[in-house]
Order: C-alpha cells, then sequence, then structure tokens
C-alpha cells in the first residue's frame, strides 16, 4: 500500500444490482484486487488446481448451478467485478467460494490451507444503557491492506455499506443497511463429511443479507436448508432494538439466540462461551485486544492470522466505528452513521 493510500479505501456509487455494481468495485478497487490474488495463499497452488481436476470440475459446475439458480443478480455482480478488475472469472469464483470447496480437497493440510478459520469474534449486549456489538474482524495475513469498504446506493432507494475483501461480494465480513439492518460474520466451520457438495455459498448469503428490510427477514435469508457449510451471523435491528446471534448448519440445521441483558461472546467454534456478568463498552475494546493467550489471542498479529480491524456498532449513538490497531488502544480510524444514506 502506497504511504498516501487510505488505510481503508471507499467506494460511493449510485448503481443498479448485479453486473453494473460488479463491475463498478472491480474497476475501482483493480489494483487491491489483482495485488490480493496475487499473494493469495491457496489461489494458484491449491484451488487452481483443483478446479482443473474431474472432481475439481464437477464441484464447480454444481456451485455454478446452484448458486447462479438461486442469486443470479449477486452472481453477474461477480462478473461484473471479474471484467471490471480484468481477472480471469474462474478466480473471483474460487477465491468467493473457497469455504465451499475446500472440505472436498484430497488432503487434510490442503483443506486447512484453503479453508482454515479466519478467527473473528464477537461481543454481543442489549442493554437499556447500553447495546453493542464489538467485532475483530480476522483473516488470513495475506490480507493485509486488501479490504476496503463498498457505500452502494440503489435507484429503490436502498444503500448499504460492506467491509469487502478484495475481489470478494459485499460482505464477507460485516456491514449494515437502510432499513436498519447490521450484521457481522463468525467463522463456524464443519467437520469435511459434513459439508454439502454443490450448496449455497456463505458470501452469496452475506450479500443477500444486505438486502434485509428487518431482523425477521434477515433470519429468514441466512437459514436456508440447501447452504454448504457453516456460518455465525451476529444481527442488530436498529429500528426495533433486537440483536441476535445465529449460527447456521449444512442440511437445514441453525440455532438462534437472542441478545439481551447478559453479555455474550461469540468465537469461532459451533459453542459460544465465555459469559460475563457485567461489561462497558471500554472493557469491550479491552477484552477484543486482549494478547495474554498467546496460543489462542482474541487479537490476533500473525503469523498466520491477524485481526484486520475492529467494528463497534453502537444501537444508541446510530455509529459504526472502526478501530486501526489493537482495540484496546482505542485508535479511532473513523466513525460512520448507521443513518442511511448520507448526505
Amino acid at each position: 500500500m502506497a504511504a498516501d493510500e487510505p488505510w481503508l479505501p471507499c467506494l460511493h456509487v449510485k448503481t443498479r444490482r448485479g453486473y453494473e455494481l460488479g463491475h463498478a468495485i472491480g474497476k475501482w478497487f483493480r489494483g487491491l484486487i489483482h495485488s490480493r490474488f496475487a499473494s493469495d495463499p491457496a489461489l494458484h497452488s491449491e484451488l487452481l488446481p483443483f478446479a482443473a481436476t474431474e472432481d475439481g470440475e464437477k464441484l464447480v459446475a454444481a456451485l455454478t448451478s446452484a448458486n447462479r439458480e438461486q442469486f443470479p443478480v449477486y452472481f453477474e455482480e461477480l462478473r461484473g467485478t471479474a471484467d471490471g478488475a480484468e481477472v480471469p472469472f474462474i478466480q473471483v469464483f474460487l477465491i468467493n467460494m473457497r469455504k465451499e470447496i475446500a472440505p472436498f480437497l484430497a488432503t487434510p493440510i490442503k483443506r486447512e490451507k484453503v479453508g482454515e478459520a479466519d478467527q473473528c469474534s464477537t461481543i454481543l449486549l442489549n442493554t437499556e444503557s447500553l447495546a453493542v456489538i464489538a467485532h475483530n474482524e480476522d483473516a488470513d495475513v495475506s490480507l493485509l491492506n486488501h479490504a476496503y469498504l463498498v457505500h452502494a446506493e440503489f435507484e429503490d432507494g436502498l444503500s448499504f455499506v460492506a467491509y469487502t475483501y478484495a475481489g470478494e461480494l459485499p460482505s464477507c465480513a460485516f456491514g449494515f443497511n437502510s432499513h436498519g439492518v447490521v450484521f457481522t460474520l463468525n467463522a463456524v466451520p464443519l467437520a469435511p463429511e459434513e459439508a454439502v457438495a454443490g450448496g449455497i455459498c456463505r458470501n452469496f448469503i452475506s450479500r443477500d443479507l444486505l438486502e434485509a428490510s428487518n431482523h425477521r427477514d434477515a433470519l429468514k435469508r441466512v437459514c436456508l436448508s440447501n447452504r454448504s457449510v457453516g456460518h455465525n451471523y451476529n444481527i442488530m435491528d436498529t429500528n426495533e432494538g433486537k440483536m441476535m446471534t445465529v449460527e447456521a448448519a449444512s442440511k437445514g440445521r441453525w440455532s438462534v439466540k437472542e441478545i439481551g441483558a447478559e453479555p455474550f461472546f461469540h468465537a469461532n467454534m459451533h459453542r459460544c462461551a465465555d459469559r460475563y456478568s457485567k461489561l462497558s463498552r471500554d472493557d469491550m475494546l479491552s477484552l477484543l485486544g486482549d494478547t495474554t493467550d498467546e496460543p489462542y489471542p482474541v487479537y490476533m498479529q500473525g503469523p498466520k492470522l491477524v485481526t484486520l480491524c475492529t467494528a463497534v456498532f453502537d444501537l444508541y449513538v446510530l455509529s459504526c466505528t472502526i478501530f486501526q490497531g489493537n482495540p484496546e488502544k482505542q485508535v479511532v480510524y473513523s466513525t460512520l452513521p448507521l443513518t442511511l444514506p448520507w448526505s
């Protein structure tokens, strides 16, 4: 990243859904997408070679058919991103489907290299005095400086803001829309035998979540019986004051918990742990910045996984605050209003 480039660049675009939105994103962030794809640890060594095998071709065809049929507009958005960035569509497709492909690779080493859990952590609290979702966005170290914000506005009045990994659909991380729906995402990987070949991809589901009209609609969009692999969705409805966490797995399995006055911590496993009797906003940031457990720190600093940023969504202030570096130090990069569209 050049010294004069922003740490987290943002594209604000008024456009139509589908190919036009994707093309605008791909063209604007062409350099970041090329850089990310060149440095990705698995794209060229594992994903592309697998896609060229007989088994890989069958899986790619099944994923293509299922996701294009269920989400044709978002599939065209991917095509637009590839064309705008001037990269082969197969590379964009594989990057977006990596977690759905990983369970079907030949060896555990290959599966771990492609689909290792991005160990995001989220704290949720919903009381009369403090209602916050605080989230660490963790990922492979290759994604450092390979993310951006997409602020899209559509002709029907919907708009959203989404933290987006270069070359992927908005958003596999966190976002919010003009209907007052806020979400953060955590990995909850399944055992390989639990994955459904040719199911619906996480990235398409979370892209669809950006269209949700309220928390009830959001639940319908994430609780799909035909998904390929599992994921966790932490959802806030700013209009109705609701907050919940959803763990969704393949084969029509999901669990929904409404968040109240008891602080709730979600890590990257199919379990919810480490409840605390009372937390302030500062306590949350301190917890998300904790590095005391060296093998499994909450705030990650490499060598494999890193915390890219921390985002705090405040229901009462109606803001999204993005912190750069360890959140315990409270270095604010940007504070975004949750009320859209922005004037």
